[in-house]
């Protein structure tokens, strides 16, 4: 068997979000990494390693015999989550996606709505989106943290549903559950606020009214400690 590789940063995050002894489910898992890391270090009682293109699910599969996990892990071409049954996955990890796609993921997939299920999401873009559609759709964020990868900056949430709707400040779809002592969570708010800036600055130029971008700027700058000429 080969050499275990390391999980990049938003992949590791993912993998401690994820129960011990579960039944994973790995959405849109490109190359497998995180299934086989989990199987390989017996984290979890079994993966489907899943993937809408069939070319990167063959690389799942790849990676799946040269580590010898075949016994735990499987793979499944399936869009989002629709040829997954309800009994096959506890754990759901909707990684490397925007924030768009895992909510119209989640909201076509009735079996989410249980306690049972734990959603693990990283958003690559729209994570407000995200947040704005669990928060009044009955799941609740139970705990988010930050990475730094690619020279971007990225949270991981974890939500489970309950039936509660959730009515937050505008502010917190942008920062959700992300704490100030998250050594990464101060890089991942400069950087929403630089974009809030950009579309404030747009919407000046075209004469309209910037207010609602300039009060959670100020939010989330208060939040979390962020300098005012601090945002770049």
């Amino acid at each position: 068997m080969s050499k275990l590789f390391e999980l990049d940063s938003r992949l590791k995050l993912c993998a401690d979000f994820v129960r011990r002894g579960t039944a994973l489910a790995d959405i849109g898992t490109d190359h497998a990494y995180l299934p086989v890391w989990l199987a390989l270090n017996g984290r979890i009682k079994s993966a489907l390693a899943c993937d809408i293109r069939p070319m990167p699910l063959q690389s799942g599969a790849d990676n799946i015999e040269k580590y010898g996990c075949s016994d735990i892990v499987k793979t499944r071409l399936s869009d989002g989550l629709d040829e997954i049954a309800e009994n096959e996955a506890d754990d759901i990890v909707l990684a490397g996606m925007g924030g768009e796609l895992i909510v119209n993921i989640i909201s076509r997939t009735e079996w989410l709505k249980t306690p049972d299920k734990h959603l693990i999401m990283q958003p690559m873009t729209k994570a407000f989106v995200l947040r704005e559609y669990l928060c009044g759709n009955g799941f609740n964020i139970l705990e988010e943290k930050a990475c730094t990868y690619g020279g971007k900056n990225y949270s991981v949430m974890l939500a489970v549903y309950d039936g509660e709707t959730r009515d937050y400040p505008e502010s917190f779809y942008y920062s959700g559950k992300l704490l100030g002592g998250d050594p990464y969570a101060k890089p991942y708010i400069k950087q929403i606020i630089k974009k809030l800036n950009y579309k404030a600055e747009g919407k000046r130029h075209c004469g309209e009214d910037n207010i609602k971008e300039d009060e959670i700027i100020e939010e989330l700058k208060n939040k979390f400690g962020v300098d005012t000429d601090d945002n770049g």
